[in-house]
């Protein structure tokens, strides 16, 4: 599972205090190397890719962890602290910056990764503000728009009309009455017809996936990138956040907007454990969900649901936007086997592991070549990922963007979940956000 917000780092200061100690950590024997994973979905990948391996480094072993999302990144800070560290662990772009700040990532720079052999971008967000690099590219994942067939069809909606929308921030373009007309009310009157009760909806037009927070990665992000405006002053590593912008307000009214009018389920319809998005879906709540490619196999593999994807909207700009994400595998600075943690880091960052990873058909590897065994695999499966392989390639009709990377993640996430909570569910005003940009470039300023 790939969740698109990082809780705030709880130890931040303790880490900065033992980051230098606790040489080597709890060895897992001389020839182990140990590495932590989150997704069970990617276990078998990764073992497959350990084994391997193994054949080719005879006397190295690679023992692999995996711990649910919420576990693993508790459990990651709390060894830093402890020096129980494991060796190579995957990497999420938003804990990354506050880790290199922490200095418990070991450079990889003598490793010889190719920026170009990867997806364009990848490689570069794991530059650190020193210069040096502290991940290996290891997958990649866009946004697209799932969607209910049935309910689609039921609308009158195709798939090349769902995938012809277009948005603006004054009326929403084609995309809300797409989304307006699939809303369905509980006496069977669609949210664009006479006597549409918003009070009394039996499915939604889109799904809730919460208030975004500060990134907005399967909410509002592609809408507001699609509109021109940048999380940072800066692609990478900026020194001011823009929440302030006119142009992001703009965006972020008319989206949780669409709520006061009965096309957006409410906030308190999402759960992140309970009830995503997808089983929103699932369950026939909502129509349509903007989620991950990471979650293509949960949504495709739901009984009794048929579902497609479509692009995400045209925008104001004249593109399509849609977050590119992809996560990397590091080494801790006091791994107790460093040497075997470059060679497996580097054996995962391979063309031979990111093939076999993507021969699985449950993420887009960082290679193309892996992304190419991953297209093949989830054709095998009957399942059409163009809506999230063609905004990589098509860089005239699309833009892909990355996750803000700056310091203080954690404290702009404590700032921002709570701000656009209040915005989408208690309707406070998105001018409301000048004062928390203010206070997160305030600590970013520090």
């Amino acid at each position: 599972m790939r969740i698109r917000t990082v809780a705030a780092m709880t130890g931040a200061l303790a880490l900065s205090l033992v980051a230098g100690c606790a040489q080597g950590g709890t060895a897992a024997g001389g020839g182990t190397v140990t590495y932590w994973l989150w997704d069970a979905n990617q276990l078998p990948a990764y073992q497959a890719c350990a084994k391997d391996f193994e054949k080719e480094n005879p006397g190295l072993k690679v023992k692999i962890t995996q711990l649910g999302w919420d576990d693993y990144w508790t459990k990651l800070t709390a060894s830093f602290i402890a020096g129980t560290q494991p060796d190579v662990f995957t990497d999420h772009i938003q804990k990354f910056g506050q880790f290199a700040d922490l200095k418990v990532l070991e450079p990889l720079d003598d490793l010889g990764i190719d920026d170009s052999a990867y997806q364009s971008g990848l490689a570069a967000n794991w530059t650190g503000q020193d210069g040096h690099r502290y991940g290996a590219p290891k997958d990649w994942d866009t946004v697209a728009l799932f969607y209910n067939e049935k309910l689609a069809d039921s609308a009158g909606l195709t798939a090349e009309q769902l995938n012809d929308l277009s948005w603006n921030p004054k009326d929403g373009g084609t995309f809300e009455k797409a989304i307006a007309h699939l809303t369905v009310d509980s006496k069977g009157r669609r949210g664009d017809e006479p006597g549409f009760d918003k009070k009394h909806v039996k499915t939604y037009g889109l799904a809730t996936g919460g208030g975004g927070d500060g990134d907005g990665q399967t909410t509002w992000s592609n809408f507001a990138a699609s509109a021109g405006w940048n999380y940072t002053d800066k692609k990478r590593w900026g020194t001011k956040y823009q929440y302030d912008s006119k142009t992001f307000q703009s965006v972020i009214k008319w989206y949780f907007g669409l709520a006061k009018k009965g096309y957006l389920a409410p906030l308190t319809d999402y759960s992140a454990g309970a009830n995503p998005a997808n089983a929103q879906v699932a369950a026939g709540k909502a129509a349509t969900a903007f989620d991950g490619a990471w979650m293509i196999s949960t949504y495709y593999g739901t009984k009794g649901l048929k579902v497609g994807t479509a692009f995400t909207p045209v925008g104001p700009t004249g593109k399509r936007a849609t977050m590119m994400n992809g996560l990397a595998d590091s080494i801790t600075k006091n791994a107790h086997n460093k040497a075997g943690a470059k060679k497996w880091v580097k054996y995962l960052a391979s063309d031979a592991c990111q093939r076999t990873v993507g021969s699985y058909g449950i993420v887009f590897p960082a290679t193309p070549d892996g992304t190419n065994a991953a297209v093949a695999a989830y054709k095998k499966k009957g399942i059409d990922v163009t809506a999230f392989t063609k905004p990589v390639a098509d860089k005239k009709d699309f833009t892909t963007f990355s996750f803000p990377i700056t310091n203080y993640a954690a404290d702009m996430f404590a700032l921002m979940h709570p701000a656009m909570q209040d915005i989408y569910g208690n309707g406070k005003s998105v001018s409301s956000l000048d004062q928390t940009n203010d206070q997160i470039n305030l600590i970013l300023s520090q």
